[in-house]
């Protein structure tokens, strides 16, 4: 009796202790699990970026390309889009709790919502919340996701929330491999994304 109690109690045990790590990841695919711990590991501690490149949009109302170029401080962004992308110029700006989207020849527009915001405004059902973590090529922290690993243990694809994320190729800058190449898929929205200066920076906190 006292054997089947402490059975019981390991497997409870290393249950728990699973589902405290990566719970909300299912893994797939060629790498393997310690090399995309220690990836993932590394990418954290980014929590500062200068990113320029092309982005291709494509909607039901709204379709084109431009410029892309992001500026991250920790919990702050700087987004600015400019090209032929059917609205003009656009530019959000923000931390959590609040943003603000500029729109050539439109205004200005507030919110404390970011997705909320380009959904009324732009018609983009955009999650920029999830943007911070896909763009470094890892999984959003805050629902469950499934991933697809490379033979180097990175990100091939994502799938979280209803969106497809593909990673096609990546760029190392600064001792870190970082995408470079990015399709998302979405219900309403197509979004590619080519880097073409990755700049990461570990500001602390």
């Amino acid at each position: 009796m006292f054997l089947r109690h402490c059975i019981t109690f390991c497997l409870v045990a290393l249950l728990a202790g699973c589902a405290g790590f990566g719970s909300r990841e299912a893994l797939q695919g060629e790498g393997n699990q310690q090399g995309w711990r220690a990836h993932k590991e590394q990418l954290s501690t980014l929590d500062g970026w200068q990113i320029s490149g092309k982005v291709g949009i494509r909607a039901p109302q709204d379709s084109g390309s431009g410029t892309l170029f992001w500026l991250q401080r920790q919990d702050y962004y700087d987004i600015r889009l400019s090209g032929p992308l059917g609205r003009g110029a656009a530019r959000l700006t923000g931390r959590p709790g609040h943003v603000v989207l500029e729109v050539a020849n439109q205004g200005r527009f507030e919110s404390q919502n970011p997705e909320a915001l380009l959904a009324e405004q732009l018609g983009w059902e955009l999650p920029i919340s999830h943007l911070v973590w896909w763009v470094r090529g890892l999984p959003a922290p805050d629902s469950k996701s499934q991933l697809t690993l490379d033979g180097d243990s990175r990100l091939a694809r994502l799938k979280q929330d209803g969106w497809d994320v593909q990673y096609l190729s990546y760029t190392q800058q600064n001792g870190y491999w970082l995408p470079e190449r990015i399709k998302l898929h979405g219900q309403n929205l197509d979004v590619t994304l080519v880097v073409k200066d990755w700049q990461p920076r570990q500001l602390g906190h």
